[in-house]
């Protein structure tokens, strides 16, 4: 059940994101659960943009528990249904940075609210293209490959 609790009290420790979940550190939090809890960006994109923080300290994808992932991803999905609705939003932008630009050692996703023609163009990076075909399909067998091998190795 998600409690609105405004702006969070002042303080700071080894994680922010932790301090901010424990109430340590200044956020304006707009949901929690067990799993979760979901705070305004202090720098938006856009006006809404949203963190969806999980509870206990994670630092990256890889390690978020596979028990705590799915209630994590429904509510990623909830929020982001919240965010567009309450924003009057077209749709919403989630991104996760894992580990590379990660400003915060604590994962967490992005939850832009985005509008047709609000001025935000593909990712913030340059792009590239493969040189071919063969190039791009063997990129994908590796890819492919070392799923299946990961995928083999969960109990």
């Amino acid at each position: 059940m998600a409690v609105d609790r405004g702006v969070a009290k002042k303080g700071a420790g080894a994680c922010v994101f932790c301090d901010v979940i424990a109430l340590r550190v200044n956020s304006h939090m707009v949901y929690e659960d067990e799993v979760a809890v979901a705070i305004l960006d202090a720098s938006p994109l856009f006006k809404g943009h949203t963190l969806l923080l999980p509870r206990s300290h994670t630092e990256d994808l890889y390690a978020l528990g596979e028990g705590s992932a799915a209630r994590y991803f429904a509510d990623l999905r909830t929020l982001s249904r919240a965010v567009q609705t309450a924003m009057g939003a077209d749709g919403t932008f989630v991104a996760l940075n894992n580990r590379v630009s990660q400003s915060v050692p604590h994962m967490h996703f992005h939850i832009v609210p985005r509008r047709f023609n609000d001025g935000l163009r593909g990712f913030f990076w340059p792009r590239t293209s493969y040189a071919s075909e063969a190039e791009a399909d063997e990129v994908a067998g590796r890819i492919r490959r070392a799923a299946m091998e990961l995928a083999a190795g969960r109990t």
